[in-house]
């Protein structure tokens, strides 16, 4: 049960942080000897929870842009820009998908994701920018295509969905709230798609009564999740994302000094 609890938590607290939610789920699974097809499975699931959490924070735009689709020219935009963002990563997610999930899920290469995602942040933040686009209802089609392009680093695991999207977002004249919503709009289509995939892809490998641990590792990611996401928009408000690529460097290199030295 304590397992399954870690991995709903782990989930849900670094899903939409840019600090790598797969990234910290793999190491998490070695330490606590699950591994293989099934813990995948249980990570792709929990997953799910931590996106619904972005749909509750957002029910009441998202059912207003669901209800003004047919009549009002930002609804459609709005939807069409999420749609550009989302194909660039899914796309190239297909095809590759067969060699990430054999060759990039282990420590080594989220340690090397994590460190790399920290130089970058460090670097975006350090760049002369000047934020145009302050709300997502704002963005232009080219800037929905670049940060698109952008969250296809997050299919290296361990450099996090949420720094490639935000870190893309600012790079190209949003701010960091709007980058930072963003990002967990377009999770909600990135996840949903990649979570439908890798189940019906790998559901067999589930054992009888992993049904009620998936259930509260699922309702753990959901609860923290929103959490998650509530105290990230207040924090990016007054804050820049230094702090977290301080964590990524640290945590990578822990994660190679306990692999190389210890």
């Amino acid at each position: 049960m304590i397992r399954y609890a870690i991995l709903g938590l782990i989930q849900g607290l670094t899903e939409f942080l840019p600090v790598s939610s797969t990234g910290h789920l793999i190491v998490v699974e070695k330490l606590v000897g699950f591994s293989g097809k099934r813990a995948e499975v249980f990570a792709v699931f929990i997953q799910l929870g931590a996106i619904l959490s972005v749909v509750w924070e957002y029910r009441q735009r998202l059912t207003r842009v669901a209800v003004d689709l047919p009549r009002d020219p930002l609804a459609r935009r709005f939807v069409v820009n999420l749609g550009l963002a989302f194909l660039p990563a899914a796309l190239l997610g297909l095809a590759v998908h067969g060699f990430i999930s054999d060759r990039l899920f282990m420590p080594s290469t989220v340690a090397a994701a994590l460190v790399t995602g920290a130089l970058l942040i460090f670097v975006v933040e350090g760049l002369p920018r000047r934020a145009e686009t302050a709300d997502v209802a704002e963005v232009s089609w080219r800037q929905a295509l670049l940060i698109g392009g952008a969250q296809c680093f997050a299919l290296w695991p361990g450099f996090s969905r949420s720094a490639a999207t935000i870190l893309g977002g600012m790079c190209v004249g949003l701010n960091r709230r709007a980058a930072t919503e963003f990002s967990f709009f377009l999770a909600i289509p990135t996840m949903f798609a990649a979570t439908i995939y890798d189940l019906a892809k790998n559901f067999r490998w589930l054992e009888p009564g992993d049904l009620n641990w998936l259930a509260l590792s699922f309702a753990i990611s959901f609860l923290v999740a929103w959490a998650s996401v509530r105290w990230l928009l207040r924090y990016v408000s007054t804050h820049t994302f230094r702090p977290f690529a301080w964590y990524r460097l640290a945590f990578g290199f822990l994660i190679l000094f306990v692999m190389y030295v210890l």
